[in-house]
């Protein structure tokens, strides 16, 4: 019992994860520990002397390894979050452990019986909507995942899903490790020209903290965006965007392209092992769409949308950089600087103007305000919870009524030990169990601006839009209310999980909206009308190109998951060919998307890019609905509540 992870109980505010007691030492013996517990209460199921019934089945497995989803949940956010390669050796030596404990799970023949048992009764049973659907989802979990195959396929399936496991996190490694170890040393001021202050004194501080002179720029996002967007030394904007757009693939040891075909290639021969033709058909199965058919009619319908109006704007901005002496032949490493001059040319849109109205702990403010506007919910910030990290915030919410919601911590700032990216997580998910609504405990983790030594942090305004998407997810978590954890807040379809996120950003367009937060950090005045009305202008400029571009990222998983390719020796070659419809501009040399597409090949969006495009469908209809009855309307918060981000997966989307 010394091992803080196998507490039954935290002696901890909310019992909050008790971060600060943990080592790394402990968490490969609370792996190995809680695998046993959960397979002891597995054989306890299969071993029952009475026959199957819904509640000692199919609820117990439900129960099942409490104890190593709590471990598992905080190992592995804490690796995306705040790893070393301490914690990068532990993931290697747990991953075929978890994969195995999985495996002997899905593939158990006398467990598998009992759910089938129960599952062919289930028009007999006197079952309610949510029960029904953990039933069905617990026999599709088995049959997809090689219940019904024989011992030779089923040996198959286990094996493959071992190397998957571990190939995705080695995936995941080589591209932070790639991520870490560029940096551009500037140190003559000069070569700076037409970055913002903000910019410089951020690399400056970066410099500062590897005890090097001048300045230092990386490819995290809030040093990578600003550099490509303003600096007018187009040697270095190629030297970052090179940099960039190689990441792993270079021919080193932290090279992905072995890792993707060795991937894509054992997915298609699982795939094949259950009885589909491909991966995709395999995912698409238990999506909206339903099928790889539905996807792509969808891409090519966005497709001869926004194709011929993303060539006229390329062609626009080459007329616009030969008007200003830019290069005869726009290059990718010019298209974001030359971009924003044109914005500001026709719509007097600038980002950095507008950066003061959006002091990040306003923005954070500003999505609680709207969430209690919406929801009625109260945020309050406590310093008495443990965090991983000194960055980390922690908010108490309750409801109207004064009762406990979730938990909610805020990571927000770039580190060494930190994935790229935004993203929302959970280390603790909704339940009930024995009459007890166990509430969430929901985190945000982003990569925004960090303060300088004369500035509060401040963000542009894709960074506030991405703080409420973020959000956004933390509201499906965070007031999920079903019985069942795995039908619980964002345990959603995977083209679905992104309406409750998306829709969220809807409201940094509204000036009922800014009016709440975007004030001057230094005179306090809110921002004006007629820079809201740039940004509402600029919401569609360039909107061809930002729609073809997520349009062929989309294309690009479909085919790598969608197609056979056994016979795929190039990475490269196989990419160029998947985007060549989509290109505007030159082709850079050692560029690959592939090698550092997470997404799909260490997340869990195979096959499934496309759903942040579906998903903008259904946001666009949900937030129609906000507009005509007012983007506060509690009317239509409480429909949004109670028949989306409260019912998780309980039901089919389309249904809700």
């Amino acid at each position: 019992m010394s091992n803080p992870l196998l507490q039954k109980t935290f002696n901890t505010p909310f019992e909050s994860i008790p971060f600060l007691s943990i080592e790394l030492s402990h968490y490969k013996p609370a792996f190995e520990s809680s695998i046993a517990e959960a397979q002891q209460e597995v054989d306890k199921i299969v071993n029952a002397k009475k026959p199957a019934t819904f509640e000692n089945t199919i609820e117990a497995l439900e129960k099942c390894g409490a104890m190593l989803s709590r471990v598992s949940s905080v190992f592995f956010n804490l690796n995306s979050a705040e790893t070393s390669e301490e914690m990068q050796v532990i993931a290697q030596e747990v991953s075929p452990l978890l994969s195995e404990h999985s495996s002997n799970i899905l593939l158990n023949e006398e467990l598998f019986a009992r759910v089938k048992a129960v599952y062919d009764q289930i028009e007999l049973l006197d079952l309610n909507v949510e029960e029904t659907t953990l039933l069905t989802k617990t026999y599709k979990n088995f049959a997809r995942n090689g219940a019904l195959l024989n011992d030779q396929d089923k040996d198959k399936v286990r094996e493959i899903s071992k190397n998957l496991s571990m190939l995705s996190l080695k995936f995941a490694e080589n591209l932070l490790a790639e991520n870490k170890v560029f940096e551009l040393h500037v140190t003559d001021e000069n070569q700076l020209d037409g970055l913002p202050d903000s910019a410089k004194e951020a690399a400056q501080i970066t410099a500062k903290s590897k005890e090097k002179k001048g300045w230092v720029f990386t490819l995290d996002y809030p040093s990578f965006v600003p550099f490509m967007t303003y600096s007018s030394n187009r040697g270095l904007r190629e030297k970052m965007y090179r940099a960039f757009t190689s990441k792993s693939n270079k021919g080193n040891d932290e090279d992905n392209k072995l890792n993707i075909l060795s991937i894509t290639k054992l997915k298609g021969e699982k795939a094949q092992i259950l009885g589909y033709n491909t991966h995709s058909d395999y995912v698409l199965e238990e999506r909206m769409a339903k099928s790889a058919k539905t996807v792509l009619q969808f891409q090519d319908k966005m497709y001869d949308a926004s194709y011929e109006k993303a060539k006229q704007e390329a062609e626009e901005l080459q007329s616009f950089a030969n008007s200003i002496n830019g290069p005869a032949t726009l290059q990718k490493w010019d298209v974001g600087y030359y971009a924003e001059k044109l914005k500001m040319a026709t719509l007097d849109f600038d980002e950095e103007k507008l950066k003061p109205y959006f002091k990040l702990e306003n923005v954070i403010d500003g999505v609680f305000k709207v969430a209690n506007k919406l929801f009625g919910l109260t945020f309050v910030e406590r310093k008495d919870v443990p965090v991983y990290h000194e960055d980390v915030k922690t908010f108490e919410i309750n409801d109207e009524n004064g009762s406990f919601v979730a938990l909610f911590y805020g990571d927000f700032f770039p580190r060494a030990g930190k994935q790229g990216g935004a993203w929302m997580t959970l280390f603790k998910e909704q339940h009930i169990s024995n009459g007890v609504n166990h509430r969430p405990h929901v985190a945000n983790v982003c990569n925004f601006t960090k303060p300088t030594d004369t500035k509060p942090s401040l963000l542009t305004f894709n960074e506030v839009t991405t703080l409420f998407h973020e959000f956004g997810h933390g509201l499906h978590g965070l007031l999920a209310n079903t019985t069942y954890e795995s039908l619980s807040g964002t345990n959603v379809l995977w083209d679905f999980v992104e309406l409750p996120s998306q829709v969220l950003e809807n409201w940094c367009y509204e000036k009922e909206c800014l009016d709440l937060f975007a004030k001057h950090y230094e005179t306090g005045e809110n921002i004006p009308q007629e820079y809201i009305d740039q940004i509402k202008a600029a919401q569609t400029f360039r909107s061809g190109t930002a729609t073809l571009r997520q349009l062929s990222f989309g294309k690009l998983d479909m085919n790598w998951h969608g197609t056979p390719i056994s016979e795929v020796k190039d990475v490269e070659a196989f990419e160029s060919e998947s985007m060549s419809e989509f290109e505007l501009y030159p082709l850079v040399e050692g560029s690959c998307m592939s090698t550092g597409f997470a997404h799909i090949f260490q997340g869990g969006y195979s096959s499934g890019y496309y759903s942040y495009k579906w998903a903008e469908v259904l946001d666009a209809d949900a937030f129609e609905f906000f507009k005509e009855k007012g983007i506060f309307s509690k009317e239509v918060a409480q429909a949004f509540r109670d028949n989306i981000l409260s019912q998780g997966g309980t039901q089919d989307p389309s249904v809700l």
